[in-house]
C-alpha cells in the first residue's frame, strides 16, 4: 500500500458517486494518503456535506455536481479537472444503481425483468461510466502514472455465476450483473488499448459491504470495503492492469 509522503502528494483522485458509502470511504483513505480528492456528488448539498467532513479530517478535498446520466455533468468535470489541474491521476467509477431488490438474496427474474430495469441500470453502470472514461482519459494521460479503478462486482463473475459452488450462485439479477460484466470488458479493452503506456485498468469489487446497495445482511464495514479501489488507485509501476481483484485476491471473469 501506497503511504502518505511517497507519491500521492501532488496527485488528484476523482471519485463519482463519492459523497456516501463506499466512495466517500475510498476518497477518506485516498485522502489519508496525500491525495487531493474530488467527489463528484448527483446532489451538490451531499456533496458539499462529504466535502464538510472530509475537510475536517485535514484531507484536501473538493466536491462537484455529477450526474453521471446528464451529458453536460460529465463535460462539466472535464473542463472542471482541465483548468484546475490540467490532468487527473486517478480515476474512480464509484457510482452506480441496483434497482432490482432491495436486499440481496436468492433470486432469479431473468424472465421478467423489464427492459426499463435493463436501460436504466445500464445507463447507470456502463454507458455514462464508459462516456465520462472516454472523456477523461486525454487527462489520464497527461498524469506521470494514470490509474482508472473500475467499481464492479463478484455478480458481474460470468464464471462463478456458472459455478454452482460459487457464492453468489444462486443471485441472479440480469440488469445488474450484465452492467457489471460490460463493466469488466470494458477493463479488460481499455487495459489492452493503453497497455504501453503507464496508465492502469482494473476492476475492483470492494466485497458485501454494509451500505444501502448492500443490503442489511452484508458483512463488511466502509474501511474494508474500500481497500480494493485504494489499493488499484495507487499501484506502483510494475503493478497489474486489466485484471479483476478483492483485496489481494485475482478475481475470474
Amino acid at each position: 500500500m501506497t503511504t502518505k509522503g511517497n507519491n500521492m502528494d501532488g496527485k488528484v483522485a476523482f471519485i463519482t458517486g463519492g459523497n456516501r458509502g463506499i466512495g466517500l470511504e475510498t476518497a477518506r483513505q485516498l485522502g489519508k494518503l496525500g491525495a487531493t480528492v474530488v467527489i463528484g456528488s448527483r446532489d451538490l448539498e451531499k456533496g458539499r456535506v462529504a466535502e464538510d467532513t472530509l475537510r475536517s479530517e485535514g484531507i484536501q478535498v473538493e466536491s462537484i455536481k455529477l450526474d453521471v446520466n446528464l451529458a453536460e455533468d460529465l463535460q462539466a468535470a472535464y473542463n472542471f479537472f482541465e483548468q484546475r489541474y490540467g490532468k487527473l491521476d486517478m480515476l474512480i467509477n464509484n457510482a452506480g444503481i441496483q434497482i432490482e431488490i432491495e436486499d440481496l438474496a436468492p433470486i432469479n427474474e431473468t424472465s421478467t425483468v423489464s427492459p426499463a430495469v435493463l436501460r436504466e441500470t445500464f445507463d447507470a453502470n456502463f454507458f455514462s461510466m464508459v462516456e465520462l472514461t472516454q472523456l477523461l482519459l486525454p487527462l489520464i494521460r497527461k498524469a506521470p502514472a494514470g490509474r482508472i479503478v473500475n467499481v464492479s462486482s463478484a455478480l458481474g463473475s460470468n464464471t462463478l455465476h456458472s459455478n454452482p459452488t460459487a457464492p453468489i450462485y444462486d443471485v441472479k439479477l440480469l440488469a445488474y450483473d450484465a452492467s457489471k460484466a460490460a463493466m469488466n470488458t470494458f477493463t479488460t479493452h481499455l487495459a489492452h488499448e493503453l497497455k504501453e503506456t503507464p496508465i492502469k485498468v482494473n476492476s475492483a469489487y470492494p466485497g458485501w459491504v454494509k451500505t444501502p446497495m448492500g443490503g442489511k445482511y452484508a458483512d463488511m464495514n466502509l474501511e474494508d470495503g474500500s481497500k480494493t479501489s485504494v489499493m488499484l488507485a495507487t499501484l506502483p509501476s510494475d503493478g497489474p492492469t486489466g485484471k479483476f481483484y478483492h483485496m489481494d485476491t485475482e478475481l475470474p471473469w
